[in-house]
């Protein structure tokens, strides 16, 4: 048998041992240091320590396992110091601290942050993993917005909408009537103008009359000069004759002095009938002033027309080019001012869009580069277009663009241009305003990206 001693710290060492003669061998134990010096009590004194039985002897569970009677006192002295050592205070055997309390305040928020750490660099580099590769050197992106070219459809002259023959989101072509303003007022005027017209080519048609009669009094007026110069010269001739006669006392002096009054008088209807003559074709001149007059009104009157005639045919709206109806601004019935909006379009064939590049980038860009374009709402699409505007002078880039430390750096205004031919053929889904994506392609032999490829019906 083996007397087995536990003290407060866990150790386990044999006291006393008993062997099959009986006899009883005791081992000197050290007491413990930490032993408290307060007085027992009798019980822990006498009680007995526990025995471990013996293996070669059989014990039943009701019997108490005893000692032989030699070895009671040795025994006892074996349980009175384990019990000693056993009931003393736990004060007097302070146990080591693992961690110190001034440093246990700071271990949670210390172990709070690694972890915070540990899950930020995990997150980084997952980010890293999967986040989109760069298209690499022979590429530049930029995001922006497509944009399509507003025109409005406006009135020319005031006036009152009498009909509207487009509506919101209508498509017209070229050309046609989208809205028709009220010409009543118009229409008098052009009545008037053809009526003075009219009175400007009857005087002028009288006009001609009076040249044709003045011509016609100035031919008689020339006969009768004729006629006047003839009795002139018959006159003179017989003045001749009778100053010879006279001389010769062939015929009286008489005779001579009234052939000299007759010739007078011949020379003085000669000068008269000279300036009936000056007198017609002075009238010939002021009839065919009037003529000129008459013709002038009537070109006049013709302008006057021509210029109610456009008026008129301005009344008829027409859409410049091809487009569609965003909204319409004004409705039948209502009176515009000139150059009062009535319709808002947007041309379907020139549509760009506008992106931004850095200096570093926007140097390589060309006139007809490559770009592709995806926009956030159909990011299955890729639409094909060509650089067709690059700017000349470097901007800071604006406040829509990125962050404030992107609008730090100059870029470059760049438009790329869709196919008129492309965008005729997917009329129905252009709308201007769609924010997107725009990819340029730098380098001519370069490859796109697979998923840069051109994926639109052509």
């Amino acid at each position: 048998m083996v007397i087995i001693v536990i003290d407060n710290k866990g150790n386990v060492s044999p006291i006393a041992t008993t062997s099959a003669d009986g006899i009883v061998t005791i081992k000197e134990s050290k007491p413990a240091e930490s032993t408290s010096s307060l007085p027992q009590s009798s019980e822990q004194a006498t009680s007995p320590a526990p025995v471990a039985p013996d293996p070669k002897k059989p014990s039943t569970p009701d019997a108490p396992t005893q000692a032989p009677p030699s070895t009671n006192g040795a025994a006892q002295h074996a349980e009175a110091s384990d019990a000693q050592a056993k009931d003393a205070p736990a004060a007097d055997t302070p146990k080591p601290e693992i961690v110190s309390s001034r440093w246990r305040r700071y271990l949670k928020p210390v172990i709070g942050i690694v972890l915070v750490l540990i899950a930020g660099v995990a997150a980084y580099l997952i980010w890293q993993h999967f986040r989109p590769k760069g298209l690499g050197e022979g590429f530049a992106s930029g995001n922006g917005r497509i944009e399509a070219v507003e025109f409005d459809v406006a009135a020319k002259s005031p006036g009152r909408i009498s009909q509207m023959y487009a509506d919101d989101g209508d498509v017209v072509s070229a050309g046609q009537v989208v809205a028709r303003m009220d010409t009543q007022e118009l229409r008098a005027q052009l009545s008037q103008a053809q009526a003075d017209e009219s009175a400007a080519r009857n005087a002028t048609s009288t006009a001609l009359a009076i040249v044709g009669q003045r011509e016609s009094e100035q031919a008689a007026a020339m006969a009768v000069v004729t006629q006047r110069e003839a009795a002139q010269l018959v006159a003179t001739k017989t003045v001749l004759r009778s100053k010879i006669l006279s001389t010769q006392h062939a015929a009286s002096i008489q005779e001579y002095d009234n052939d000299v009054a007759r010739e007078k008088e011949a020379a003085a209807a000669v000068a008269a009938s000279k300036a009936q003559y000056a007198a017609s074709k002075a009238t010939i001149n002021a009839a065919r002033s009037q003529v000129l007059e008459a013709k002038s009104k009537i070109v006049a009157a013709q302008a006057v027309e021509s210029r109610l005639q456009a008026e008129i045919d301005d009344t008829e709206l027409k859409a410049a080019r091809d487009g569609r109806v965003q909204y319409r601004i004004a409705q039948p019935g209502e009176v515009v001012a000139a150059g009062g909006k009535v319709l808002s379009m947007v041309d379907l064939s020139d549509v760009t869009m506008t992106f931004f590049l850095p200096e570093t980038s926007a140097g390589r860009v060309a006139i007809g580069s490559d770009v592709h374009i995806i926009l956030d709402s159909a990011p299955q699409s890729v639409i094909p277009a060509t650089v067709s505007f690059v700017a000349n002078i470097a901007q800071f880039t604006p406040k829509t663009v990125e962050t404030a430390s992107e609008r730090e750096k100059l870029v470059f205004r760049v438009k790329a241009r869709i196919d008129p031919a492309l965008l005729k053929k997917h009329a129905g889904q252009v709308k201007s305003g769609l924010p997107g994506m725009a990819y340029v392609r730098l380098d001519p032999s370069a490859t796109w990206p697979e998923k840069l490829k051109s994926r639109i019906e052509q």
